[in-house]
């Protein structure tokens, strides 16, 4: 009888924390920071873009603003005479904001049975649901780019078909390292600055698959500088960090080559694009208590956890982009869109 007296009291201390009255301010916290740590996670796009804070009742609407690089001074001083000079060029980008968000309903007899936190649980679960979402947000508009470089064909003998559509890709036209080298060659004649001195690459992990099977490939753990890494970093070749992630982008079924999957691979520098910060309220945890419905819930039954977010991402200077598209001899013919 002690040990169910003491089981009870934990459910008691269960349930107290999921109702709104009784969630301190450290426990909204803990609560809060436990859904954005989850989201944190999954943010791999946006852990590489322009971060733009979202002000409380600003609108709808957010602007980036760039400054376009100056000419050339290539007109000598004249001694004692003070030139014209120059001035800042300042352009804007505007982007919509819209709200995303999902919620999980829970019944007393679930709290009062559970022998974990159900609120910590759904909020772990929610977290995840929110980057992942968040992510595909910013991933989707990076995709809308027009700066496309399509992996070549190869025979047998090793001879390059150039591909110039992503309908004339084949199973032969993988990620290799001479076409991470084209696209660095492209984005330095483009002037797209680095990112702490290297590019970075965005990739699923079968086209890593695909990539890490070649020597030339460096692991993360191999770097000189092993700890300080990217969200979901594997390692680098050519000038270029690679990140892997499942929710980089497949392509599938119409304009496509028959029967196969296309993987979209982003390569980019610093300031290609911008997003909206998570934090400042761009992502809020809301936990409601059972009963705050009123008459909706007249026996006390019902309590949730749920989220909602701001979010939007824009591409600031195109060219600092490139999108890779490819195929996987051994993953395309059986990989689904995403």
């Amino acid at each position: 009888m002690k040990n169910m007296d003491k089981t009870m009291d934990l459910q008691l201390f269960a349930t107290q924390v999921t109702t709104q009255d009784s969630l301190t301010a450290e426990m909204k916290t803990f609560y809060d920071m436990a859904l954005i740590d989850e989201a944190g996670a999954q943010l791999v796009h946006d852990q590489f873009g322009q971060k733009r804070p979202i002000p409380a009742n600003g609108g709808k609407t957010i602007e980036f603003r760039k400054f376009s690089p100056l000419p050339k001074a290539t007109t000598p001083l004249t001694e004692g005479v003070t030139p014209d000079g120059n001035q800042l060029n300042v352009s804007t980008v505007t982007a919509t904001v819209n709200q995303y968000g999902d919620y999980i309903v829970q019944s007393d007899v679930l709290e009062l049975t559970a022998v974990d936190n159900t609120i910590l649980e759904a909020a772990k679960l929610l977290g995840r649901q929110a980057g992942a979402t968040l992510d595909t947000v910013v991933r989707n508009t990076l995709h809308t780019g027009t700066n496309v470089t399509y992996c070549p064909k190869k025979a047998e003998d090793g001879t390059e078909t150039e591909v110039t559509s992503r309908a004339q890709l084949d199973e032969t036209a993988q990620l290799t390292v001479d076409v991470v080298n084209q696209v660095v060659a492209k984005l330095r004649a483009q002037n797209a600055p680095t990112i702490d001195g290297k590019y970075v690459a965005i990739i699923h992990p079968y086209v890593a698959y695909d990539l890490m099977r070649d020597p030339e490939w460096i692991n993360a753990h191999q770097y000189a500088n092993a700890e300080a890494l990217y969200e979901g970093e594997i390692g680098e070749i050519g000038g270029v960090r690679f990140v892997q992630t499942t929710e980089a982008k497949v392509y599938a079924g119409e304009g496509c080559p028959d029967g196969l999957a296309v993987f979209g691979s982003l390569f980019f520098g610093d300031g290609a694009y911008g997003v909206t910060e998570i934090q400042g309220g761009g992502l809020e945890t809301i936990v409601k208590q059972k009963g705050s419905a009123g008459t909706a819930d007249p026996l006390d039954q019902r309590s949730s956890v749920g989220w909602k977010a701001l979010k939007t991402a824009e591409l600031l200077i195109p060219n600092y982009l490139v999108r890779v598209e490819s195929c996987s001899k051994r993953f395309s013919a059986t990989t689904q869109a995403n």
